[in-house]
């Protein structure tokens, strides 16, 4: 499923409330392809912010603060909130057109993209400082669904000698292709996403985390990126000259 891809230095969407027309930086996109039903859903992962008292004179970063991400999808939308502690409304899903009265998408495709086939394809691009945009695909028989996750390469390690590069990026949305979930929306989750060949990637999930002992008692947890999954997958590289 190639998609071509955005260029998320210029990618953003903004809200139609009068009360706040907010313009948020698209960080990731996944599309989820269901060729049973004939359906394809996109979800645009935004930028992570802080609770605030928006437009307040003083004090604007709320007390009890948390980190603030919106997924927004074509019906229905996502947003995480993560505090210190282990919150039980970490998942608000919302009607998009609730999401600030809706979004208005300014998406720009690369003008430019070069696939990079090879390693030292890689190495070329990254020593260029060219902005380098990866796209994980991946499928599961038993459901039939298909995902792309597409993203900005934030981290890249490389090695000339032996030559060798592994992408680490996130937040991106990762779709949990395996579950029952009915709806789209519930299978997304945040993750990282760490790969160093074409054939398969390895994700960290958010998940709700154990913390203290080293046997689990009690409440004692937080969502923290722990659970680890991998997948057999299409990873695709392109730099944007």
């Amino acid at each position: 499923m190639i998609m071509s891809p955005l260029d998320y230095g210029r990618s953003a969407l903004i809200g139609t409330d009068p009360g706040n027309e907010v313009r948020l930086w698209i960080e990731s996109r996944t599309r989820v392809t269901d060729p049973q039903a004939g359906a394809t859903e996109e979800y645009f992962q935004c930028a992570s912010c802080k609770s605030e008292d928006t437009f307040a004179k003083r004090e604007l970063f709320q007390e009890d603060n948390y980190d603030f991400i919106p997924v927004f999808g074509p019906d229905l939308s996502l947003i995480f909130r993560s505090y210190a502690y282990f919150n039980p409304k970490y998942r608000d899903t919302r009607p998009t057109s609730k999401m600030w009265s809706g979004p208005r998408f300014h998406l720009v495709e690369a003008g430019s993209p070069q696939q990079l086939h090879s390693d030292q394809n890689v190495l070329d691009a990254t020593f260029a400082f060219h902005p380098i945009v990866a796209q994980t695909e991946y499928h599961n028989p038993d459901t039939g669904l298909t995902a792309v996750i597409e993203y900005p390469v934030r981290t890249m390690n490389t090695r000339r000698d032996p030559l060798a590069y592994q992408v680490d990026t996130g937040p991106v949305m990762f779709a949990d292709l395996t579950t029952l979930a009915d709806r789209i929306v519930d299978r997304l989750h945040l993750a990282f996403v760490a790969f160093n060949v074409p054939g398969f990637a390895d994700f960290v999930i958010e998940a709700p985390t154990h913390i203290g002992d080293t046997k689990p008692t009690g409440d004692t947890q937080v969502h923290h990126y722990s659970k680890r999954v991998t997948v057999e997958s299409k990873n695709r590289l392109y730099a944007l000259l």
